[in-house]
């Protein structure tokens, strides 16, 4: 009954008078202004763009209509005063800075074949709608960033994006899933579908800091560390919960259980094709679940349920984790990036197809110092305290935003972007994500 007040107060809402509600129009050339800065001076704003590319056919490039990007490509701007000042929105796997910039939040997720954007509390999603993820309340696929009005203005902490399903964390500490619910993945201890966002009921007895999700299984942070998993289990371990808690139903688990062999308090989780990384607070990480491609860097393939610290990782502070489908990333608190696990689509960065054993430094970046990582599916990027953009791995499908690469991408690639004068040229980047076949990005200007 809650659930359902919540989402007529919602379609009932009033909406700000800050921020452009209609969804921009399909095929146009203009690109839309999905916020403005109250009091915003013409001759003193900040522009916070976002792009897109990759291969578009069920809409997640956001342009309106099904298209290939070969290169970044705007999808909409947000409108700031210059001295206005914003920060991500918690983006999985990343320790927030508590004494970053509040007020305006903003953060970007691609799932599988969708793609999602907070502003200010809002979100605006698009891209396939089957199964619900989008939603609406139907599964039509949506081709431009579309508002979800089912949240109240301004609710929206931050969203991760699944395969067939989406996460969202609220301000308030609650979390709402929907979308494909086979194998648990919405935690609704059911495996039907949900068209429309619903509240999470979990065991937890404090509000929810941080979420994470990938395909088929998701994470939750409680405010006091503990680590709550459900979705999808074959064995695997990923979900951390031992023997004596095992799948419900079809191989997955569809209630929220607590990770108790995890140890340790945790600030930020991230979900793999089939393993977890958790990270704490003093920037030691742990993990568990499949290793067969040496994804959980511990020298060997022996998976397993049971959580443990990554042995070359002791004493290392990380700052940021990153997990593809099989192969992982790490950001130390210098600014170096580490990779290992599968490397069979170019995805660990070091000039080479072999698999890598344990964590090891990207050579190719070594010389500068990088602020954020993220992972796709079987590709990688990294961002410079310059704002430089780098990507490398699968190219197959234009993911990496550089014209006339190999399929297979082995050493990273800086990415530039076209300007008005039809010329190449970096921006200031501040956030990437990647998806199965797209990426996004946020870029200040």
């Amino acid at each position: 009954m809650a659930t359902l007040s919540h989402r007529l107060r919602s379609v009932t809402r009033r909406f700000s008078s800050t921020r452009n509600t209609q969804k921009p129009r399909a095929g146009s050339t203009k690109v839309p202004t999905l916020y403005t800065s109250p009091e915003l001076n013409s001759n003193s704003k900040t522009t916070l763009q976002l792009l897109s590319w990759g291969r578009g056919a069920s809409g997640q490039l956001g342009g309106g209509i099904e298209e290939i990007r070969m290169y970044p490509s705007p999808v909409a701007n947000l409108l700031l005063r210059s001295d206005q000042p914003f920060s991500l929105a918690q983006t999985p796997g990343r320790i927030e800075d508590v004494n970053g910039s509040g007020g305006f939040r903003v953060g970007i997720s691609c799932g599988l074949f969708h793609s999602g954007l907070t502003v200010d509390g809002d979100l605006w999603i698009w891209g396939k709608g089957d199964g619900g993820r989008l939603g609406f309340g139907k599964e039509d696929s949506v081709f431009v960033p579309k508002l979800n009005p089912l949240f109240e203005e301004g609710l929206v902490r931050c969203v991760a994006l699944g395969g067939l399903h989406s996460v969202a964390l609220t301000c308030k500490g609650d979390v709402f899933t929907w979308g494909y619910g086979g194998f648990g993945a919405l935690g609704h201890s059911v495996y039907t579908r949900e068209l429309v966002p619903r509240r999470v009921e979990g065991s937890w007895d404090c509000k929810i800091s941080a979420i994470a999700t990938s395909g088929t299984h998701t994470a939750a942070i409680t405010e006091s560390g503990e680590l709550y998993m459900w979705g999808r289990e074959e064995g695997d371990g990923r979900l951390g919960l031992g023997p004596g808690r095992g799948p419900n139903e079809g191989g997955g688990l569809s209630v929220p259980s607590k990770v108790k062999a995890l140890t340790v308090p945790v600030a930020s989780v991230s979900c793999g094709g089939f393993f977890t990384m958790a990270l704490t607070q003093e920037g030691q990480l742990w993990n568990w679940g499949a290793n067969s491609n040496y994804e959980l860097g511990r020298g060997d393939n022996l998976g397993g349920w049971e959580p443990m610290p990554v042995p070359s990782l002791e004493g290392v502070c990380i700052t940021q984790i990153a997990c593809g489908g099989y192969h992982s990333l790490a950001l130390t608190e210098e600014g170096k990036v580490l990779s290992w696990g599968h490397g069979g689509h170019g995805q660990l960065g070091n000039a080479s197809l072999r698999n890598q054993k344990v964590p090891t430094e990207i050579e190719a970046l070594a010389d500068k110092k990088i602020v954020f990582i993220a992972c796709g599916g079987s590709s990688s990027a990294a961002i410079t305290d310059g704002g430089e953009l780098w990507m490398w791995g699968n190219a197959k499908d234009f993911q990496l935003g550089v014209p006339g690469l190999p399929e297979i991408q082995t050493s990273p690639v800086q990415v530039n972007f076209l300007t008005e004068e039809d010329e190449l040229r970096p921006h200031k980047v501040i956030s990437v994500s990647i998806g199965a076949s797209h990426a996004l990005c946020l870029v200040s200007r």
